[in-house]
């Protein structure tokens, strides 16, 4: 069923139907083990396997080099339609599709062209950047270390997400000197030990724990020549974010429809005979999915801006013209963060007023999405969101251009 039919709108542009076709029967394939995925805690090797023999983690590579060309309004309708699916999913790719984004910017066209060569074989690759750490805020406790005539990477991260699926991991850390470095370490490099002990209650099946750097010898082609990361990259990773979030409220309001229409059972104070045919109970189904339309839409208007972004940089890199439009986007993703929040969370608590108690039942998974949206939206928390905005509304100022979390 296309997403126009389906009473989602359409999609981005005038091909989007025919791009998301090739990628619907492997979404369907991982809906369908979600449930049981989250209960036994089942990591999505084999699903992450799917999308890759599918390309999808080549989406916004041109065709000549084995992506489809997508653009960002069409990565992002097809990242919600993969939450739709499973949100630890589409999560994991969150630092895959980060990491294509740099290669695409990037001012090298020697680590440009390797890595789009890599990338279109299938290759992947997860995060790296956070620690946990008593590091200072700007500042990693992992360093890249001169020994010989070798750099050899030691330290610790968290928040790896992905990584225990991917080829390679994103690494952000800083030389001897304190410089930044960024560099692509091997997942199965000597010294590398990538551990599955994320313990949040939603979220469980990103693998988001801990990596670990022991004598890791990095070859001089793995470290980027920039370590600057792309121009719109605050917008971009805040935005999967929220596509994955309206992805969920996708799925909760089609869980409680389905579920709405299989009920037999009525409230001896209802309102019919049948519980579909309950005015009242119709009425939270179609806030849940007017919530999760709107948190849809407005994902997809933030996308645009970012694709002005990318766009700007393309054609005139570091110009006063591609700065506003980086601004810019920033500013609407940051506009959009409260707001899609607050539907997706108002979204997945209330679809149970239109169910029994039986609706909390393990076996129906109901709980996921909840636990999923509100894990996700403790993610670069969306007060400052708010302030970021309001400084901009009232003064002018710019979105700072980069989030970094550590000690005072």
């Amino acid at each position: 069923m296309s997403q126009t039919d389906a009473g989602w709108g359409a999609g981005p542009s005038g091909r989007y139907e025919d791009l998301a076709g090739r990628f619907r029967p492997a979404f369907a394939e991982i809906r369908a083990t979600a449930v049981e995925r989250d209960r036994r805690h089942g990591l999505p090797h084999a699903e992450i396997g799917w999308l890759r023999e599918a390309n999808f983690t080549t989406l916004r590579l041109d065709p000549a080099s084995g992506g489809h060309g997508a653009s960002l309004p069409e990565l992002f309708n097809l990242l919600i339609e993969l939450s739709q699916a499973d949100s630890n999913v589409t999560n994991a790719l969150r630092a895959h599709f980060g990491f294509t984004e740099d290669v695409l910017c990037s001012s090298s066209p020697e680590w440009r062209a390797r890595w789009i060569e890599r990338i279109g074989r299938g290759e992947t690759v997860g995060s790296g950047v956070s620690e946990t750490g008593p590091a200072k805020v700007g500042q990693f406790d992992t360093v890249v270390r001169q020994r010989g005539s070798e750099r050899v990477v030691e330290g610790r991260k968290f928040y790896t997400t992905g990584s225990l699926f991917a080829d390679y991991i994103h690494l952000s850390a800083q030389d001897e000197d304190g410089q930044p470095v960024v560099a692509a370490v091997p997942t199965r490099a000597p010294g590398v030990a990538i551990v599955d002990d994320w313990d949040g209650f939603g979220q469980a099946l990103t693998a988001s724990g801990t990596a670990r750097f022991e004598g890791v010898v990095l070859a001089p082609d793995l470290i980027k020549p920039d370590p600057a990361r792309f121009p719109y990259a605050m917008g971009f990773f805040q935005l999967v974010h929220l596509a994955t979030l309206a992805g969920i409220g996708r799925a909760a309001a089609d869980d409680v429809a389905r579920l709405v229409a299989e009920r037999t059972r009525v409230y001896s104070h209802g309102n019919a005979g049948r519980t579909a045919d309950d005015p009242q109970v119709q009425a939270v189904v179609g806030r849940v999915r007017g919530n999760a339309y709107a948190a849809g839409a407005v994902v997809l208007k933030a996308a645009d801006a970012l694709q002005r972004a990318h766009e700007a940089h393309l054609t005139g890199a570091g110009s006063a013209a591609a700065e506003r439009a980086t601004a810019l986007a920033d500013v609407e993703v940051n506009q959009a963060v409260t707001v899609v929040t607050n539907l997706v969370l108002d979204a997945t608590t209330g679809l149970f007023d239109a169910l029994g108690a039986s609706a909390v039942k393990e076996g129906l998974g109901l709980d996921r999405y909840w636990r999923n949206a509100r894990t996700i939206a403790s993610h670069n928390p969306r007060i400052y969101r708010d302030r970021i905005v309001g400084a901009f509304a009232v003064n002018g100022s710019e979105p700072p251009r980069q989030y970094r979390v550590g000690t005072a």
